[in-house]
């Protein structure tokens, strides 16, 4: 067989097949040096990586791949094989005779520790529930326990709740280009709350407003400019950062009454700092009253916005810190942090579950909505000049974001990773980043999706310590908790016995079936220091004789003990005390090793029952001869095999039940002959019938007919006489047991007749 540079694939001559373990791949044609050419067939070894893994130790063994597992079996192993042999995959090692109950192989598992179900509220039922007390997302809290390679799969169900309370802030650009708009919104709260009582009973809303960083080269700082910065005979209020005017509220008068104090203000650039503001609504949750329910910021402005690195135009270096520096409602350090970067800001709205509407007017249309393509649950609407068109552009917005639904999940721990497949309305599937979400999702209406978690390695700290992750859906307060537990270690691991006789002098802790050695020991057993692995003496312990080579150039000799090579092949193995045994070259028949009918021990077969032979190709069962009668072989032969062999050379067939050289042989076959050659005689109205079972050949003259000295097959010459008192004359054969005749074309003349 020839062997590519690959370790996996092995090119096999089309008449070997691929041995079980193999899968053929492709069929090609190799031609050598000389020119000829070969068929050879592709195979790729399958079930490997358990061996190749080299596992030292039941932990090793089970985080290699979900199909392996550990034989603690403490006979398992044969002289010559490493302890690494005991992990292998679980059918092998079921081949291999480890009894099922000492093959350790844990699996991982899922609880579900808290599973309310989904909340079913009507809005015009009396009973009113408190935002904790409707479910949107279920189950609520899992435990699960991993295994590396083995997924671990459960389903998640969202239901959009009807009725389900709303906090809205209402944050405003009140640089003096937003003038005209300020007497729109004046009116806005108690209009807004009017037009969501469609959507819910429970809202609330807030106002907040931003000019710009009160440093230069924003605004101006001169002690005139800095009281009223508006030109002429405007009268504007001093530039600031962000004000929270209004806490989140249910009454909306309140607002319209505080939105009407408000005045307005003047930067001198033409960006605002509305960074700064978006970052403290988000972080500042007890100053602006956030609930836990669904969170909505609209942000109305007519210009562009500063970000992370703009502040050292005033001199501002220091990173935004995300935190919340509210005094007196109003921002307080915008002159000693720079704006916030996109993505800090992305993570904050994030952590607070806050859907940002972003209200702008149509010549800033395309900034914002790139802004939008970097925020999850954000929108954008076009705001009129004047503002006028703001709470349809709310509830436009609002529908938007609220038909779909996004998972997200918290930072994975090392090696674990997380699928999703959604099942959306419609029955709708998305896989891969369509599998987070659903949408066009109505009020009352149920997805699921199917979430899988896999952990490819036990934490690098080596410690199965839990680990926490959530998912959520964006913009939503509620979260699914999910525990995490690592399958690190087998549980016999947890019987070891230390010190163990078993192991040389006490020199490693038996558990798992196998010593795992102490610091400074190596061997099967443990029974040598390191310093004492290349010393001749100990070599010579792994020579059959002297002037064999150390574990017979089929393994190393580690300790004076021989640990045997494994082969590419890990069907095949290499064994014995000097690993001068294998499973591998013992004699083949019909291309199977053992004829498939044994196992190789050693270089010779172990034939099964029932057969014999070298290569078992022998079978001692007798069924095949037993002839019509009851009889062996018809009583004229023996069983050899499974096959007659006659003991007179006159009888052929299955059964030694054909002898045709024998007496009456011609007269049998006389008138099937006749109707077949010459469609005369006595069976010439049945012949199709009758004489279909041999095959005719008709011949010129009879030098023609096969003779005897062909000793190839058995023959009868006859001739017989016809109703007209003619000769004819054929030869019956039988030729690999198919039945031959052959005639010869022209009739014979007795005496005076023609014929």
């Amino acid at each position: 067989m020839l062997v590519s540079t690959k370790r996996d694939v092995f090119f096999s001559p089309v008449n070997r097949p691929c041995s079980s373990i193999q899968t053929p791949l492709v069929f090609f044609v190799y031609v050598d040096y000389h020119g000829l050419t070969y068929p050879l067939l592709l195979c790729a070894l399958e079930g490997s990586i358990c061996i190749k893994a080299n596992a030292q130790s039941c932990g090793e063994c089970i985080q290699v791949a979900e199909t392996c597992g550990w034989c603690s079996d403490e006979t398992f192993l044969t002289v010559g094989e490493s302890k690494s042999a005991r992990c292998d995959d679980l059918e092998s090692l079921k081949k291999r005779n480890c009894d099922v109950a000492k093959i350790e192989n844990p699996r991982g598992s899922i609880s579900i520790d808290e599973n309310k179900p989904v909340t079913n509220r009507k809005k015009d039922v009396a009973e009113k529930l408190k935002p904790e007390q409707i479910t949107q997302i279920q189950p609520q809290k899992l435990t699960l326990t991993l295994r590396s390679g083995e997924p671990q799969t459960f389903e998640l169900k969202f239901k959009r709740a009807e009725d389900y309370p709303i906090d809205l802030y209402y944050l405003m650009d009140l640089s003096f280009s937003m003038k005209d708009d300020l007497e729109n919104v004046k009116n806005l709260g108690t209009d807004l709350m009017r037009e969501m009582q469609e959507i819910t009973s429970d809202f609330q809303i807030g106002f907040g407003s931003i000019v710009e960083k009160t440093v230069m080269p924003y605004i101006s700082t001169t002690p005139a400019r800095f009281i009223n910065p508006c030109t002429g005979n405007q009268n504007c209020t001093r530039p600031f950062s962000y004000k929270n005017v209004l806490k989140l509220t249910d009454k909306g008068d309140e607002f319209n009454r505080l939105v009407s104090e408000q005045q307005i203000s003047e930067n001198l650039d033409s960006s605002e700092g509305g960074f700064d503001a978006i970052m403290q609504v988000a972080v500042c949750e007890e100053q602006i009253g956030w609930r836990n329910v669904t969170r909505l910021l609209v942000f109305s402005t007519d210009a562009g916005f500063h970000f992370a690195g703009d502040g050292k135009l005033g001199g501002i270096v220091l990173p935004n810190d995300g935190r919340c520096h509210l005094e007196n409602n109003t921002y307080t350090m915008s002159h000693y942090y720079d704006y916030p970067s996109i993505a800090h800001l992305v993570q904050k709205l994030s952590d607070h579950n806050i859907q940002t509407i972003f209200a702008v007017t149509e010549e800033f249309q395309p900034v914002y909505k790139e802004l939008k393509n970097l925020i999850p649950k954000s929108a954008v609407g076009t705001l009129s000049s004047n503002s006028s068109n703001v709470i349809k552009l709310i509830i436009d917005a609002y529908n938007s974001l609220s038909s779909e639904v996004i998972l997200e999940n918290g930072r994975l721990p090392e090696g674990v990773s997380i699928t999703y497949k959604s099942i959306c309305k419609n029955g709708v599937e998305g896989t891969g980043e369509n599998g987070r979400k659903c949408s066009n999702i109505s009020i009352g209406d149920e997805v699921s999706f199917k979430i899988s978690i896999e952990s490819q390695k036990c934490p690098s700290s080596g410690k199965a310590e839990p680990e926490t992750i959530r998912i959520k859906p964006l913009g939503f307060t509620e979260e699914v908790e999910i525990v995490l537990n690592f399958i690190c270690d087998c549980q016999c691991a947890t019987e070891g016995e230390p010190d163990s006789k078993k192991c040389f002098e006490g020199n490693g802790t038996f558990e798992c079936g196998a010593c795992k050695c102490n610091d400074g020991r190596i061997g099967r057993l443990c029974e040598c220091s390191i310093d004492e692995v290349r010393t001749e003496d100990l070599d010579a312990n792994c020579r059959k004789d002297n002037g064999m080579d150390i574990c017979s150039n089929n393994g190393d000799c580690v300790c004076g003990t021989c640990e045997c090579k494994k082969r590419e092949n890990p069907a095949e193995i290499y064994s014995g005390k000097y690993c001068e045994c294998d499973n591998f070259n013992c004699d083949r028949s019909n291309n199977k090793l053992c004829g498939g009918h044994g196992r190789c021990e050693c270089r010779k077969c172990i034939c099964d029952a029932n057969y014999t032979g070298s290569a078992c190709d022998c079978s001692l069962e007798t069924s095949t001869c037993l002839a019509k009668n009851g009889q062996i072989c018809n009583g004229r032969g023996t069983c050899v095999c499974g096959i007659c062999k006659c003991t007179s050379p006159k009888f052929q067939g299955p059964t030694c039940e054909i002898c045709p050289t024998c007496p009456g042989v011609c007269a049998e076959h006389k008138d099937c002959v006749q109707c077949r050659a010459f469609e005369v005689g006595e069976k010439k109205d049945t012949c199709e019938r009758d004489c279909s079972y041999f095959q005719l050949i008709k011949v010129k003259d009879l030098n023609q007919l096969p003779q005897p000295t062909d000793q190839s097959f058995s023959l009868a010459h006859c001739k017989e006489r016809d109703a007209n008192d003619c000769w004819f004359y054929y030869t019956y054969a039988i030729r690999n047991d198919t039945k031959e005749v052959y005639v010869v074309e022209t009739l014979g003349m007795i005496g005076p007749a023609k014929c």
